[in-house]
């Protein structure tokens, strides 16, 4: 097991893509819709310091924690669902040169009441996008179980308490992306972004990020000619 990326540069432009998802370190593509840890690695290297604190709100299998202990930074996750934590736990389990300070907690997104007041220097996230993905069945607090409508209403507490913790003059960044309901599109990404920007925050940056390896692509290709894939995700860059 290597624990860096080989050949790794920051990006530097809006528009990411990573065809090679990353594999080192505990990365891997089992949990169904994580993130490829390019995109916290981009954000943490940028956006945060050494001993500095990283919050992920949606925790997941863990690889904004990874990323974060691979590069000297303390990280609380949290998660509703307990078999997001234990993945996360397991997956969070090697050494490295460092040993920063790891708080994995079950907790709801919208209520962080364990985190003080502006003791954040980084959120960075990826919540789920309303119920495409459904990684639960019984959790009621589970947003990944809400419609659109239902899902949009609690992200706003979401971003309330992530405005919350996160210090002054610190960035808070969130990738999420658009669904289609009926053969139309619905613009997810920008009502979340209306939640964040509702709570105080300032676009800083709007990065586009392009998809691969979908497991629903085959499908959703043989009923391309009704209207377009959806091959982008956004990645907004909010500061306090």
């Amino acid at each position: 097991m290597y624990l860096q990326p080989k050949g790794f540069a920051l990006e530097t432009t809006t528009m990411w893509s990573f065809p090679d998802r990353g594999n080192w370190a505990t990365h891997s593509g089992i949990y169904r819709g994580n993130w490829s840890p390019y995109i916290p690695r981009n954000l943490i290297i940028r956006y945060s310091q050494p001993n500095d604190w990283v919050l992920d709100q949606f925790l997941g299998s863990g690889t904004t924690l990874i990323e974060a202990k691979l590069l000297s930074r303390n990280a609380i996750g949290t998660d509703v669902n307990s078999s997001a934590l234990l993945s996360a736990r397991k997956n969070i389990d090697f050494e490295c040169n460092h040993q920063p300070d790891i708080i994995i907690k079950k907790c709801d997104a919208r209520n962080l009441d364990f985190i003080r007041f502006e003791s954040i220097d980084l959120v960075c996230t990826h919540p789920p996008y309303a119920d495409i993905i459904k990684y639960s069945r019984e959790i009621k607090d589970d947003l990944s179980r809400m419609k659109y409508p239902f899902f949009l209403n609690e992200m706003q507490p979401v971003a309330k308490e992530a405005y919350r913790v996160l210090k002054k003059g610190k960035y808070c960044a969130i990738m999420i992306g658009d669904i289609r309901s009926r053969g139309n599109i619905v613009p997810l990404g920008f009502k979340v972004m209306e939640c964040f920007q509702k709570e105080g925050f300032k676009i800083k940056e709007i990065v586009i990020k392009k998809q691969h390896n979908c497991r629903s692509e085959s499908y959703w290709t043989n009923l391309s000619y009704e209207f377009l894939l959806i091959a982008h995700e956004y990645i907004f860059i909010f500061e306090k």
